[in-house]
């Protein structure tokens, strides 16, 4: 009697137990379909939901299995001093204490997810260390306010867990107690290799232990991995994982003879000591630019960057135009360094130690001075450790120009995050008045990010649009149009180069802007008012952010090799041109080339579009498309990957003579 007994208390109870936890993990994957509607939402077919939502169990069980390692081994050990009500209602809280945690991390991807294109890895915790208590709590805190269905999502999935567990009847203390051992002995070794099973993801030995990438075999578009995929899942798959592994696709001398970072100049070409400034736009993506959308809205939608449209008549700009990356961090080293993010941000890995190369190190063999500013906190996100490495003379952020006695640091405090745009966008131009020239600086603003609060005497002024960042780009195109109006009057303005591009996309919303590609879209523009033959828009050349630093300085007729893994817009023939991009969320690679965009998930081509023409990704041409086009652009795309991964591991990211 007690060997039944014990085998199914105890066992029906552990899994009824971790069959609600599988029911909250399918709660938490349908609420984060339904949050993130707009991404996932046009593809929507029955049979299809059905199968993301069934391949994303084998994810659950192994990350419900690692959380409640802990809890298995409690309810199974045999150990008949446990056979108490009080030892089980401790039980009880540990198991709602973990879940609720690893639901909740769920819960936040639904929000986080707009922002970042992935699920949550283990680097989210460096990406923010560098943040002050006060600035994430008052984010969270406005979060929680605007997405309060959330929150009480997670309490009543707490509450469901801790009402519906299920505890073993204690089972008696006295007579005999070599049955209870031998069957919990022999439950706990037969549920040992099914958890073992369980956490790798399948039951064969060829089966290697599941990782993120393996959601893409379920999913038609690697945007749709991330439905597949759980944050806890991902977060255990990436701790302690390094960054870059050297594949060996290639050797190296066909790598290098098929693609090379190192930029040689020409015997024959001529410095010209410009300035150079770089202003890095925070989350100001193309859809936002009213010129490039024309044909939006039936043709009805303006846009909300009244400013820039007038200028990009002015200057040199594209209509294929993308970012290398998905987040803030990303946009600083792909801009300055001409590093694009692969598999991990820059910033976060071991190889951000590394020697390497920018245009402030460059440009200071010419006798360069340089300058990063950012109105955040000094350290914020990293942006001055980043600065420092590369090169640049000084960094100037909120402690600066608190100390200014021209500008008033708390009153222009957005009280989240940075100096308001404009304020801080003069205290730039002052500054630069101030420098030697030549000079090269870089800004990167900050208002147009969550949570998107505006100026007092701003509130009500500029179009408010679908979604509160709308009115931020408004506010933040109107303090560029400052900014250029104080430039201009300044000595040092028509000998300067101005590049302007957004450090990643963000909250897009019509359908060619979610796509796999159309989430990477930025616009670039170069201006140099001294430069009217610097005009016109490319609508046929594919430009990226790595490609700013070696056009920058193919412009200014730089004589000296260096290391960046873009190229030189003006003098690459248009044939050449590529953009290469990560969607960390899966894991998959894109290269961009002529009429055709690739996906590679490390080892093989999975998806092919003709994306100046199939603009919402929907004919996958991979098996139509010419196919000496595809192996060129696969093999390109693997040399690529390979001196990236391998220069970053042996800190080969400046040239050495």
């Amino acid at each position: 009697m007690m060997v039944k007994r014990t085998l199914f208390s105890n066992v029906g109870s552990l899994a009824w137990n971790l069959l609600l936890v599988y029911v909250c993990y399918f709660i938490c994957r349908l609420t984060f379909l339904l949050t993130n509607w707009a991404i996932f939402g046009d593809q929507f077919e029955w049979g299809y939901m059905f199968r993301l939502f069934a391949a994303g169990t084998i994810f659950d069980t192994t990350a419900i299995l690692y959380s409640n390692a802990l809890f298995i081994v409690l309810f199974l050990f045999p150990f008949h001093w446990k056979e108490r009500s009080a030892f089980y209602r401790v039980v009880r809280w540990v198991f709602v204490a973990v879940n609720t945690f690893f639901l909740i991390s769920n819960l936040v991807d639904c929000v986080y997810f707009r922002f970042s294109g992935r699920r949550t890895t283990m680097s989210v915790f460096q990406e923010f260390s560098h943040e002050a208590g006060g600035n994430m709590t008052s984010i969270f805190l406005k979060e929680f306010a605007v997405n309060w269905y959330l929150v009480v999502l997670a309490v009543a999935l707490g509450i469901l867990l801790y009402k519906l567990f299920r505890s073993p009847r204690p089972l008696p203390l006295h007579g005999p107690k070599w049955s209870y051992y031998v069957v919990q002995t022999v439950s706990l070794l037969v549920m040992a290799p099914f958890v073992v099973f369980g956490m790798r993801g399948g039951m064969t030995a060829a089966t290697r232990p599941i990782t993120i990438s393996n959601a893409n075999q379920y999913a038609d578009r690697p945007v749709d991995a991330c439905l597949v995929l759980n944050t806890p899942f991902s977060l255990f798959r990436t701790l302690g994982k390094k960054a870059f592994i050297v594949p060996q696709y290639l050797s190296e001398e066909e790598a290098v003879r098929v693609y090379s970072p190192l930029h040689t100049p020409a015997d024959s070409i001529q410095f010209r000591p410009m300035n150079v400034v770089v202003l890095i736009v925070e989350s100001f993506s193309k859809e936002f630019v009213g010129s490039f959308n024309t044909h939006l809205d039936n043709g009805t939608y303006k846009g909300y960057t009244p400013f820039l449209d007038s200028l990009l008549t002015k200057g040199l700009t594209f209509q294929y135009s993308y970012s290398n990356g998905r987040k803030s961090i990303d946009g600083m080293p792909s801009v300055l360094s001409s590093i694009p993010s692969f598999v991990e941000p820059f910033f976060l890995t071991p190889a951000s130690l590394n020697n390497v190369s920018s245009l402030a190190r460059e440009l200071k063999h010419k006798g360069y001075y340089s300058a990063f500013f950012h109105g955040a906190m000094n350290g914020s996100m990293g942006f001055q450790a980043f600065a420092n490495s590369v090169g640049f003379d000084s960094y100037w952020g909120r402690t600066e120009y608190n100390e200014d006695p021209k500008y008033h640091g708390d009153d222009d405090f957005d009280g989240t995050w940075a100096i308001w745009d404009e304020e801080f966008l003069q205290f730039f131009c002052d500054r630069m008045t101030e420098f030697k020239q030549p000079f090269v600086t870089s800004v990167f603003t900050a208002t147009s990010h969550n949570p998107y609060a505006l100026p007092e005497r701003y509130k009500n002024v500029f179009p408010k649009g679908t979604h509160p960042i709308h009115e931020c780009i408004g506010y933040t195109d109107n303090a560029l149009h400052h900014f250029f109006a104080t430039a201009s009057k300044q000595p040092w303005y028509n000998n300067t180069l101005f590049v302007i591009t957004a450090d990643h996309a963000s909250m897009n919303e019509h359908p060619e802007y979610v796509t796999d590609l159309g989430a990477f879209t930025v616009p670039i523009l170069f201006y140099a008012p001294g430069m009217p033959e610097l005009q016109g828009k490319d609508t046929e050349t594919v430009v990226e952010q790595i490609d700013i630093m070696p056009t920058v300085l193919g412009i200014l007729g730089y004589d000296r090799p260096y290391i960046g893994f873009g190229q030189d817009i003006l003098h690459t023939p248009k044939e050449d041109k590529f953009a290469v991009n990560y969607i960390s969320g899966s894991g998959i690679y894109q290269l961009v080339k002529g009429d055709y965009l690739i996906q590679f998930d490390g080892e093989q081509v999975i998806h092919a579009y003709r994306f100046r023409t199939d603009v919402l990704m929907k004919d996958d041409v991979k098996d139509s498309m010419p196919q000496e086009v595809r192996k060129e652009m696969e093999i390109q795309l693997k040399s690529i990957i390979q001196q990236y991964m391998q220069r970053m591991n042996n800190n080969e990211l400046v040239y050495r003579e």
